[in-house]
């Protein structure tokens, strides 16, 4: 009975770890939604919300320690528990970077607004692609996904590298052309350079999180394989 408490317990943290996971994802999901939509409602929701992905964060974090106290698990189920712990922590850092997005939402001005034709809502949703498949292969105890996982995050930070160079190649541009005064910029219209450069640290900024959210993604991956193969190979 002992025995079948104790698996009972790791399906369990299983499906604990899958839960967060998914309210994670729908987490960044809203907060990239209303940062490209200047939805302020959904943004403090995203916000608000940050606490509730806490609370499961601390939750697992307890199973796991009672699971290592009470059971001592050897092997296999000792590798899973301490990837389960590890994951969560992973998953805990994206809610804060869904945060972070949904906050800059909400410091944003009537005039700020991410530069043209750079392609944020692409990358945003190849890195909560990312998670997502991350978290599959953890369900699906799939190690040849985990590989997917990593191998995938090289185009995510190749996009994040483009967009971060057009960015910073945009100020520059702005730069040379206010000093050399080829056109006063609040003549025609057009935002103030000092204002287009707080767009343009922003921007980075989000790019900056983006990557990240990848980085964790890869990391859930490497714990999965961890559980899987006594092996943390991504991670190198």
């Amino acid at each position: 009975m002992a025995r079948e408490d104790y698996r009972q317990r790791l399906e369990r943290l299983r499906d604990a770890v899958v839960a967060m996971g998914d309210l994670v994802v729908e987490r960044l999901g809203d907060a990239v939604t209303a940062l490209f939509t200047d939805d302020r409602a959904l943004a403090r929701e995203v916000v608000a919300g940050d606490d509730s992905v806490n609370d499961r964060y601390l939750a697992v974090e307890r199973e796991c320690l009672q699971l290592l106290a009470l059971h001592q698990p050897l092997a296999g189920d000792l590798r899973f528990v301490v990837a389960a712990f590890k994951i969560v922590t992973d998953l805990e850092r994206v809610g804060d970077l869904a945060t972070d997005l949904a906050a800059y939402t909400l410091e944003s001005t009537e005039s700020s607004s991410p530069l043209p034709d750079v392609d944020f809502e692409r990358i945003a949703a190849l890195a909560r692609t990312q998670v997502e498949r991350a978290l599959e292969a953890f369900v699906t105890d799939d190690a040849e996904a985990c590989f997917v996982v990593a191998e995938r995050d090289d185009e995510l930070d190749a996009r994040c590298a483009r967009v971060a160079e057009r960015v910073v190649r945009t100020l520059i541009e702005l730069h040379v052309e206010a000093r050399n005064g080829q056109r006063a910029r609040h003549d025609t219209g057009e935002p103030p350079v000092a204002d287009v450069i707080a767009d343009v640290s922003r921007t980075l900024v989000i790019v900056r999180d983006v990557e990240r959210v990848g980085d964790h993604a890869v990391n859930v991956a490497a714990r999965t394989l961890y559980a899987l193969e006594n092996s943390e190979e991504l991670l190198r």
